[in-house]
């Protein structure tokens, strides 16, 4: 994995930590948002720690250029923030990161959220990514249109409402009546459909579409 921070300190305490487990391995450290763009398309680590808050190029728009590079599919980025709702999340989500962390997170967190994400799921729990997509769901600075619906199967988009609404693949199943794989394979045909890189940014697609509202499974 790539660490992405302007902070020395911060990349220090990290490495030490995510390195001294046997399945975790550092490929390099990035002080800035351009080197962290150069680094991941030479080293294609599986997984970047990216700070928002970096010099030459912010982590958002690092965010952005990795993710719109079709060669850096696999690459899954967590958004480093001191702050919960950090203002400039909801649209590093929108462009692909899978989840976020926050820099006081408990050391196994951080341990358990990146291998996690390296196994291709959303960083961010059902729950958190529903709240946190929810208050952000009315920045959106490039509204989707509903139009882009019309791809899917009327059950793909009743599974990716219900993905938007902080469910499991397991609570959908229940809801819906039908296996947790059956609900694995709606969830991911969406996501293929729709050009998003995992759940995180399923739900993001779906409140910008306009297919849920804030507060709507609540």
């Amino acid at each position: 994995m790539l660490l992405a921070d302007d902070q020395a300190l911060v990349r220090a305490g990290f490495s030490a930590l995510l390195s001294a487990r046997d399945d975790i391995e550092i490929v390099g450290e990035a002080a800035d948002g351009r080197d962290a763009v150069s680094m991941t398309r030479s080293l294609h680590p599986d997984v970047v720690l990216m700070d928002i808050r970096m010099p030459l190029l912010d982590g958002l728009e690092a965010t952005q250029l990795i993710t719109a590079d079709p060669r850096l599919a696999d690459v899954r980025i967590v958004i480093l923030t001191t702050f919960e709702l950090d203002e400039y999340l909801f649209e590093a989500l929108r462009h692909g990161a899978s989840g976020f962390l926050l820099k006081d997170t408990e050391p196994s967190d951080l341990v358990t959220a990146v291998r996690v994400v390296a196994a291709g799921d959303s960083l961010i729990s059902p729950r958190m990514t529903r709240r946190l997509i929810e208050e952000f769901a009315t920045r959106a600075k490039q509204p989707r249109s509903s139009g882009e619906l019309d791809v899917l199967t009327d059950r793909e988009s009743e599974v990716m409402a219900l993905v938007a609404g902080g469910l499991t693949n397991d609570e959908i199943a229940r809801k819906l009546y039908m296996s947790p794989a059956t609900a694995r394979t709606h969830v991911s045909r969406a996501m293929t459909k729709l050009g998003a890189r995992d759940r995180t940014q399923l739900a993001v697609i779906a409140y910008e579409i306009g297919l849920v509202r804030p507060g709507w499974l609540a």
